[in-house]
């Protein structure tokens, strides 16, 4: 009998996470999956046919949810409708730890939404940054009745080590299948870059350092014969608002040199090229990821520790910058360390599986569970 399982997920169109929900969905074609999320996701998942997405910004749903919240029963009725009715939630995801204003209030809803007799496999995370301790202990209670818990790195996994359920595997998108999609209409040389908007990730004050930084390593780039294209992996936290300020400013006799991609719900387009691309400035996590993934020489620019972490964890010796050195940053550097080559991700790429062990013992039917371990092994 097939089963049907609730998804957690970050649904506010960002790359990486809806690449998380593409990689579970296909992954288990014969199990019905259900996410609650803005109505434009139908456009998103459309090629999923295992997916059901419930339109969180529907009058029906909205109107449901207010009732009950009038009515004090519950704030989340659907959600909770379908978490009971599902035989068990996936809460996949990678930054989905870190400490709010309102943790308290947060932890207390999401656990009053958690279906306490059935599994609850939280994947592909990383841990942090927090400041209380009580934040980390409330989380290590919380996670012992957990069916599993994945950690992303080494950092995060060393937290919860001691819990018999938690275990370590590198980002899931490690073993992301990509067959190539649409190719980009690009030709020639070209450098992607993925950009961010530095406030939108507490790094307050680095903004416009950051902005010119970019302009700079891509005017460098076209006077070297490429052509530049900027990619927004999620509008929601500023990232299209950072392409525009960055081409504003580039010379104008530059411009045709520059092409802009605003992810929302193609994300072949964005995989195409960076896929396409001859090397790729990743200031997002999971442009650093892909990168390597489709054998691109990568220049990272981590914006947290956990990108570093990840590096280390990958045992990634090319050249990147952080933050905290920013300023001291060339475009030759950047230009310089492309002919250092990539990295053989094959290693990380086997390991990803293993964050889906415990669901597979869940989920997958032993003739395709035995065909994993061959190809493992």
């Amino acid at each position: 009998m097939k089963k049907t399982m609730m998804i957690n997920a970050y649904t506010e169109f960002n790359l990486g996470d809806d690449l998380f929900i593409k990689v579970l969905c296909e992954r288990y074609p014969d199990t019905r999956f259900m996410l609650i999320a803005p109505q434009q996701y139908k456009l998103v998942f459309k090629d999923l046919r295992n997916l059901r997405v419930y339109a969180s910004d529907s009058v029906l749903l909205r109107g449901i949810n207010y009732i009950f919240r009038k009515l004090k029963l519950h704030p989340n009725f659907v959600q909770k409708l379908l978490t009971d009715q599902g035989d068990g939630t996936v809460h996949i995801g990678g930054s989905i730890f870190m400490q709010g204003e309102q943790w308290e209030e947060y932890v207390a809803g999401a656990e009053a939404l958690r279906n306490k007799s059935k599994p609850y496999y939280l994947m592909g995370a990383n841990f942090g940054p927090y400041k209380d301790e009580a934040y980390y202990q409330q989380y290590r209670e919380i996670f012992q009745n957990y069916a599993d818990v994945s950690f992303r790195e080494q950092y995060s996994y060393d937290l919860f080590k001691d819990l018999d359920n938690v275990r370590l595997a590198p980002d899931i998108i490690f073993q992301l299948k990509y067959s190539g999609g649409r190719a980009p209409a690009v030709a020639g040389k070209t450098l992607a870059i993925s950009v961010i908007k530095p406030s939108s990730k507490a790094l307050d004050g680095f903004d416009n350092l950051y902005y010119e930084k970019m302009k700079d390593v891509a005017i460098y780039f076209i006077q070297q014969g490429y052509d530049v294209h900027f990619m927004s992996f999620c509008q929601h936290e500023g990232d299209q608002e950072a392409i525009s300020l960055i081409l504003n400013l580039i010379p104008a006799e530059l411009q045709a040199h520059t092409h802009a991609h605003l992810y929302k719900t193609d994300m072949d387009e964005i995989l195409a090229v960076l896929s396409g691309a001859s090397c790729i400035v990743a200031s997002r996590f999971h442009a650093m990821i892909l990168g390597w993934v489709f054998g691109k020489p990568v220049f990272p620019v981590a914006y947290s520790n956990k990108m570093i972490n990840v590096m280390q964890d990958a045992y990634f010796g090319g050249a990147y910058t952080d933050f905290a050195h920013l300023a001291e940053l060339t475009p030759e550097q950047v230009y310089e360390s492309m002919a250092a080559g990539t990295l053989d991700i094959t290693l990380q790429a086997n390991q990803a599986e293993k964050h889906f062990e415990q669901l597979d013992a869940y989920l997958a039917p032993e003739p395709l569970l035995e065909g994993r371990r061959s190809y493992e092994s």
